[in-house]
């Protein structure tokens, strides 16, 4: 099967949306010509089969931009405990089988980093990420595919700028969520891209009002879209509208355009 085009993200936007709603959202997708985000939660994987990724390909036959939203809920690619990174890195291959499939352009990852879990020992944290994440950099670079990892909890992102200094690679950076980003930093957004900008490979655009990760429509919260596009202007990456219903997504879709003008 041959490669889709590719649609640059400077153009049009990803959107995010669950494997498994894909044929809920079908016509909406086809009807906007979506680029897609799709997220493959644990579930996905116990009954997926390589012919179920080939029919979603051939649903999206109007040529998308991908990427990959890889599960996260109980992985910890830093563990501890090497039997969790094992179950980890097991999941982890389960995504890049659907990428070699699906080409995406960007897969999502979490650091499944926590300052209260790990004592703020993010050395031990750092050390057994890179186990993790230099073999499955290798593979995803080897079939054209970058790694960017998301911002949650981290109210400052120097355990990530860390990961990101010390795999050196091109094809391995960061995700910048928005949402996030709003609930729990305690750094100025400047300060915050300042350190990370040179990673950046993806963005996550939703809004909150800093209460809740509501994944509201971008500008209907309380995040400052507009000094992110200033901050970030003349960086090549992919974002992705994290919005949780078509009517957010299509307002934020509506919106981009005046927020980076």
């Amino acid at each position: 099967m041959s490669s889709p085009q590719k649609v640059s993200p400077a153009l049009k936007p990803f959107v995010h949306v669950p494997y498994d709603a894909v044929d809920t959202y079908l016509s909406f997708i086809r009807e906007a010509k979506l680029n897609l985000e799709i997220y493959f939660g644990s579930r996905s994987f116990d009954n997926l089969t390589s012919d179920d990724i080939v029919n979603l390909r051939k649903k999206l036959d109007y040529g998308p931009g991908l990427t990959i939203h890889a599960p996260f809920m109980d992985l910890s690619p830093g563990a501890v405990d090497l039997n969790v990174r094992e179950v980890t890195v097991k999941r982890f291959l389960d995504v890049l089988h659907v990428a070699e499939i699906l080409k995406p352009e960007v897969i999502v990852f979490h650091s499944g980093y926590d300052k209260w879990k790990y004592n703020n020992r993010v050395n031990i944290w750092l050390e057994n990420s890179l186990q993790t994440w230099k073999p499955i950099n290798k593979r995803a670079s080897d079939i054209g595919v970058k790694i960017a990892i998301e911002n949650i909890f981290e109210d400052e992102p120097g355990n990530l700028t860390m990961l990101a200094e010390a795999m050196d690679s091109d094809n391995f950076g960061i995700c910048f969520d928005t949402g996030h980003f709003n609930l729990f930093s305690r750094l100025p957004l400047q300060k915050w891209l300042g350190m990370i900008k040179p990673y950046i490979k993806e963005l996550h655009l939703h809004d909150n009002l800093r209460d809740g990760d509501d994944h509201l429509a971008i500008g209907d919260g309380s995040f400052d879209f507009k000094l992110l596009f200033e901050e970030l202007k003349g960086i090549n990456c992919a974002y992705t509208v994290e919005a949780h219903s078509v009517e957010d997504v299509k307002k934020s879709l509506a919106r981009i355009s005046d927020f980076r003008s």
